[in-house]
């Protein structure tokens, strides 16, 4: 037996005792679960108390220091009071039996390993170590009292206890400055965690007695007239089974069998490959086949009957009726909003035409002046804000035509939404009866299920396939016959002809006739087993070729029901589409119209302005042809003075001065000097309506 070295004294230790070593093994778990419990797992310390009291209770004490009674029940408690303060953490803290503070329990759990330290016998067995671990625990027990008292105080003070409060705070204090005394020499961290707790607690008891002497004035009590702290059982150590493989890992002898065994086994298993090789490549043949089958036919089980698809609104379309079933105005919102664009267009074309009208009346009056007076007279020049309109008019009849195919598409674009849109928002039979359904006659629904039927034994032929192959997958995975070959004489497992699978000159062999059984036979027996799902299996795969042959007859007949189901699935789909984008288009037209709105309130507004001047500039521009009329009249030479004569001189008048001179010497009365003309006797007040109007 290998030596163990004891973990206090260490001296090597030897027994020729197999439960010696199964009580080192069972040592080294528990230790092995404190360590894993420091690092990371909540619950190894439990683990690591079972070991150790399934080792106290049932090995022999005699065999090291390590395993002393005294040593194992310390183990037990520190394995314990580690588990203790973990319990927070765990889900069970929500149960009402348990109190949401475990400083109590762990208080007792190291009482209980300061006695075993303060036993003579455990003194004399750890050695100098024994003083260090009783300070180290003294100081842990006094720490969570404290945690312990603070917890009672904020108990008290949720109770409104407030002189309660007080003691137990001042007692938690009490009790970690006597942890502090005892953790002199600790590490930082034991130092660093005392302070916070002194921050707390300290805190703790100086608020509480302010408060009490201030406020409440409640009668502080002594604390062992108080109700004392007392532990519940919190945690217990996990009960340990070393023949569980969960606990001790997995057993290293299973594999101890027979060397021949293991070959024979080997044989076997090529045997059973071989089997499952020759199965694969006929079912992996047979689905090559089926699989390019159905990729050349195109029949999908579930979308070949359809139908049902036809008797339901598309649940896209029912979230469309009722996005609008709630928004009952939508239709009439947008018929408004494109009435109130339609008006405010025709209100902005007719400025724009009036605005152009003036203009070109005005243009008409200026050539008709440049007749009368056959040549433009070299008079000062029309008003420059004639121009101006003229040319800021040209601008928004641009911008007006550029706009103007906008709104006509925005008003198609209405026009080709709004049938949908009042379909969506009015009731579901409507909106079910505008979508196409197919018509099909007794022997197309006849045709429609044959097909239907034979894709179904299609789909059972491939499901019964996979699962006649798991089977034998499963089967062959856990065939194992090792016990089997174990039991069975040496002798009847031959390695070749006549050759043993024992080594010569071995007692357990037996001669050649002692061996009835051949090692091939055996393989051919335990074979037998799969012979029912190879017939499973063939049966299947000739199924194949029946099937397919139904198969294509009826794809034949399917063929003009397959094309008007298309036909009308594709009219259906469309239809859907269009329904949903007439949806989606209403806030876009929305939009478009409120920004149609928005542009020819703007337009009309410039132009209402831009008319104004329009009217003003031509007025002027009026103003400006009568001076220049009425300049050009008295250019003329005024007539003599003579008495009147006969007609005939004055036909010969006529004929010599021309038309133009009788036209502009009809505006003077004989005797008198040129006079302003008479809108009477203005040839151009005929011609100029808006002058009439202005002068009206």
């Amino acid at each position: 037996p290998s030596p163990r070295t004891e973990i206090f004294s260490g001296k090597a230790v030897t027994h020729e005792d197999i439960k010696y070593e199964q009580a080192c093994v069972l040592y080294n778990l528990g230790a092995l679960h404190s360590m894993l419990g420091a690092m990371d797992k909540r619950v190894s310390e439990e683990c690591a108390a079972g070991a150790f009291t399934y080792l106290r209770d049932h090995f022999p004490h005699s065999y090291s220091v390590d395993m002393s009674h005294q040593i194992l029940s310390l183990n037990i408690n520190l394995m314990l009071v580690g588990a203790g303060p973990l319990l927070p953490l765990l889900p069970l803290l929500a149960s009402p039996q348990l109190p949401p503070c475990p400083s109590p329990q762990v208080v007792d759990y190291y009482k209980e390993a300061c006695r075993a330290l303060e036993n003579s016998e455990t003194a004399s067995l750890l050695g100098k170590i024994q003083k260090d671990w009783k300070k180290l625990v003294q100081m842990k027990i006094y720490y969570f009292a404290a945690v312990a008292h603070l917890h009672m105080g904020k108990q008290a003070e949720e109770q409104q206890k407030f002189g309660e409060r007080v003691i137990y705070f001042q007692s938690a204090l009490d009790k970690l400055n006597e942890a502090i005394k005892l953790a002199k020499g600790q590490p930082e961290t034991v130092q660093e965690a005392l302070r916070f707790t002194m921050d707390v607690i300290g805190g703790k008891y100086n608020s509480a007695k302010k408060d009490n002497d201030f406020i409440y004035h409640e009668a502080v009590p002594a604390l062992d007239t108080l109700q004392s702290v007392k532990g519940a059982p919190l945690v217990k150590a996990l009960p340990v089974n070393p023949t569980d493989p969960a606990v001790t890992g997995p057993d290293i002898f299973a594999k101890l069998v027979p060397m021949a065994a293991h070959e024979a086994s080997s044989l076997y298993s090529e045997e059973k490959a071989k089997l499952l090789r020759d199965v694969m490549a006929k079912i992996e043949a047979k689905n090559e086949v089926l699989d390019q089958f159905m990729d050349s036919m195109q029949l999908d089980p579930e979308t070949v009957d359809n139908l049902d698809m036809y008797n339901h609104i598309p649940p896209v379309l029912m979230e469309k009726c009722a996005a609008l079933s709630v928004r009952p105005d939508t239709v009439r919102n947008l018929v408004q909003s494109m009435q109130v664009l339609s008006g405010v267009f025709t209100d902005v074309e007719a400025s724009l035409k009036e605005i152009r009208d003036l203009l070109e009346e005005d243009e008409a009056q200026e050539r008709k002046l440049q007749e009368l007076l056959g040549r433009v007279p070299p008079a000062p020049a029309s008003p420059p804000g004639l121009a101006e309109v003229s040319k800021e008019c040209s601008k928004y009849l641009e911008l007006h035509e550029k706009a103007s195919f906008t709104n006509t598409e925005l008003h198609r674009a209405m026009n080709l939404h709004l049938g949908n849109l009042r379909l969506l928002g009015g009731p579901l039979e409507q909106v079910r009866a505008a979508l196409p359904t197919p018509t099909l006659s007794e022997d197309d629904k006849q045709v429609l299920q044959n097909l239907k039927r034979i894709l179904a034994k299609v789909q059972e032929m491939r499901d019964q396939r996979v699962s006649l192959e798991q089977q034998l997958r499963e089967m062959i995975q856990k065939d194992d016959i090792t016990t089997s070959l174990v039991t069975t004489d040496r002798s009847e497992m031959k390695v070749g002809l006549g050759t043993p699978l024992c080594p010569p000159g071995d007692p357990l062999a037996h001669g050649p006739a002692d061996a009835p059984v051949s090692r091939q036979k055996l393989f051919e027996e335990q074979l037998k087993k799969y012979d029912q799902l190879k017939v499973y299996l063939e049966q299947n795969l000739a199924a194949q070729e029946n099937v397919l042959k139904a198969l294509t007859d009826a794809n034949v007949k399917y063929a003009a029901v397959r094309k008007a189901l298309a036909e009308v699935e594709h009219k259906w789909n469309t239809t859907v589409q269009t329904l949903v984008a007439s949806y989606e288009a209403y806030e876009d037209l929305m939009k478009k119209s409120q920004e149609g709105k928005d542009f020819y309130t703007d337009l009309e507004g410039k132009a209402a302005k831009l008319l104004e001047r329009a009217r003003a500039a031509c007025q002027a521009s009026e103003a400006h042809r009568q001076q220049l009329l009425e300049r050009e009249l008295k250019k003329q030479p005024p007539p003599r003075p003579t008495a009147p004569k006969p007609p005939l001189q004055k036909k010969a008048l006529d004929e010599a001065g021309g038309p133009e001179a009788a036209e502009l010497g009809s505006l003077a009365q004989p005797g008198e000097g040129l006079r302003a003309p008479r809108p009477s006797d203005d040839p151009l007040s005929m011609l100029d309506p808006l002058w009439t109007l202005n002068k009206a």
